[in-house]
């Protein structure tokens, strides 16, 4: 319920403040005193765009503040929100002079699509000529859904059926992904087969480089070794005979003195190190041979590396393994994806059998209810002088899911006798609409929880018995939640449970519009002024007190 609303320097307001109550409140007031800039302030309560234009003073912000009292329902709401839940909601929207604007909830900063989701779920305003949603889909399965036992049932079906779309999301995506990599996998398997081949976990990069190097220079490295011994071993001129030499006469002379001993040990040890090395020296050479089936394979090997480091763009073995077990992942990840692709398409036959039982049970409900549908829309429709008219609701089927079931739906009218029913976005006319539309929301009024209703002037262009009537289904509306009603007609000003007027004054020489609480005396001059003008008569106090009682 919407309990107090606040708006400061928004357009020809200044500061203005109002507690509203349960019930009919009915808000009255002469043409251009301001009731379209309040139900503009509370638009920006509803997420619409907010216009730096409406600003009153630019050197302020503008504020506007609606407080709601709201039951344990929303919690569920405001803890997925991440909202501070309160019984008494505020929602607060600010207008910088920049042009900039902030939503609040509970002084909790909000996005618009928060806000929106939220508003929508509290407020419902509904103008002289907003009638579209009355030809949208979804607002028709509400209404019907609402007469039938479809409350539960339809939440719980749209519930598995967002189940179903995933799946189906799910199943187009990986259909996709196998689609594209079997597009690829033949090269991909060429690629695979190509690093396959050269046995990368066991190819050493460095040591067959230098086996092609060792093979391709085996005759300077025999030569050049021959010829390092050769000079060291030659006779009479041999480093090693002159070494050898050296040696006897460090021996003779450290048996002279044992001072010179040390030096003889050490140079006896490196005399045996260096004759080792000598006859390796020789043993590499002698060993050394020649292949020229083993050059080839080398070569061919190394050449078939550097040209998978070209295709591949690296230039490390340790690359081409990642390249390698990454094709391989993609290989096992087709079977997998086939796997998949069986799974969830089980998944989705049995969901689908799921959702065609539920659409068939909404379907069923809706059939039965439609008759007592079209029986009470038509009395109300009778009750407010459109005598004549005919309302009608068809249901097809469908071959596919949708969020309403397996059918769509489609509402005719005809608003008098002997013209064939059409549907109703091309069968209405603008005089008609408000009450059609009065009367399909007293229906959904009596058969589900509505947030505030507020209708803005729709009782426009009747009179008489017919207005007497709009009032009569105001008041019974307002029996099951808040109805908010601006109006001309002295006939529902004197239904209302709490009565208020917007008038304009001058102020400081500045025009400004604000709203009053009306008691009964003034109630009552009120709707004698809207039933005489601005001259009230006797006989108009006389007709305002007969409509009160």
């Amino acid at each position: 319920m919407l309990s107090r609303i606040f708006i400061q320097n928004f357009a020809l307001i200044d500061s203005l403040e109002i507690t509203l109550n349960k019930g009919l409140q009915v808000i009255t007031g002469e043409t251009g005193a301001g009731k379209s800039i309040i139900l503009g302030a509370l638009r920006l309560i509803l997420g619409e765009r907010a216009d730096v234009k409406s600003i009153q003073s630019s050197e302020t912000k503008s504020i506007v503040e609606a407080e709601f009292i709201v039951n344990e329902n929303f919690k569920t709401f405001f803890d997925e929100n991440d909202l501070d839940f309160e019984i008494h909601t505020v929602i607060r929207r600010e207008i910088l002079p920049t042009g900039k604007s902030r939503a609040f909830v509970n002084d909790v900063p909000v996005t618009l699509e928060i806000l929106k989701k939220l508003s929508e779920k509290l407020i419902d305003i509904h103008s002289q000529f907003e009638t579209s949603n009355l030809f949208d889909e979804e607002y028709q399965f509400r209404m019907i859904d609402g007469l039938s036992k479809n409350k539960t049932l339809i939440v719980n079906y749209q519930q598995d059926f967002s189940e179903y779309k995933k799946l189906v999301k799910e199943l187009e995506n990986y259909k996709t992904q196998l689609s594209e990599g079997n597009k690829e996998s033949d090269y991909k398997v060429f690629l695979l087969e190509e690093l396959l081949e050269v046995n990368l976990d066991l190819f050493d990069l460095e040591e067959a480089q230098n086996q092609l190097s060792k093979q391709e220079n085996a005759e300077t490295i025999i030569e050049n070794l021959s010829l390092i011994f050769n000079k060291m071993d030659a006779e009479e001129v041999g480093v090693l005979d002159s070494l050898l030499d050296v040696k006897t006469k460090l021996a003779k002379v450290a048996s002279l003195s044992h001072e010179y001993s040390l030096l003889s040990q050490r140079f006896e040890e490196q005399f045996v190190e260096f004759k080792d090395f000598l006859f390796d020296l020789q043993n590499e050479a002698d060993k050394m041979e020649t292949s020229p089936e083993d050059l080839a394979n080398l070569s061919e090997q190394l050449n078939k590396i550097n040209s998978l480091f070209l295709k591949h763009k690296v230039n490390t073995v340790e690359g081409l393994k990642e390249i390698r077990d990454q094709i391989q992942n993609e290989q096992t990840g087709f079977a997998e994806l086939e796997f998949l692709i069986e799974q969830t398409e089980k998944k989705i036959e049995l969901a689908a059998e799921g959702l065609e039982k539920t659409s068939t049970e909404l379907s069923q409900n809706r059939k039965k209810s439609i008759p007592n549908f079209i029986k009470k829309t038509e009395k109300l429709l009778n009750q407010l002088g459109l005598e004549k008219s005919k309302i009608e609701v068809q249901l097809s089927d469908l071959k596919n899911f949708t969020s309403f079931g397996k059918e769509n739906i489609q509402l005719l009218f005809q608003a008098n006798a002997g013209f064939p029913l059409k549907p109703i976005q091309t069968a209405i006319s603008g005089g008609e609409r408000s009450r059609v539309m009065l009367s399909i929301k007293k229906l959904m009024a009596e058969n589900s929880e509505l947030p505030t209703l507020i209708l803005d002037e729709i009782d426009t262009g009747v009179s008489g018995k017919v207005a007497e009537e709009i009032g009569n289904v105001m008041k019974e509306m307002s029996e099951n939640m808040q109805l908010i009603v601006i109006s001309h007609l002295a006939q529902v000003a004197a239904k209302g449970n709490d009565n208020y007027k917007v008038v304009k004054r001058e102020v400081s020489g500045k025009t400004q519009s604000t709203i009053i609480s009306l008691n009964h005396d003034e109630k009552l001059q009120e709707i004698a002024q809207l039933l005489s003008g601005s001259k009230i008569t006797d006989a108009a106090i006389l007709q305002a007190k007969e409509l009160m009682k």
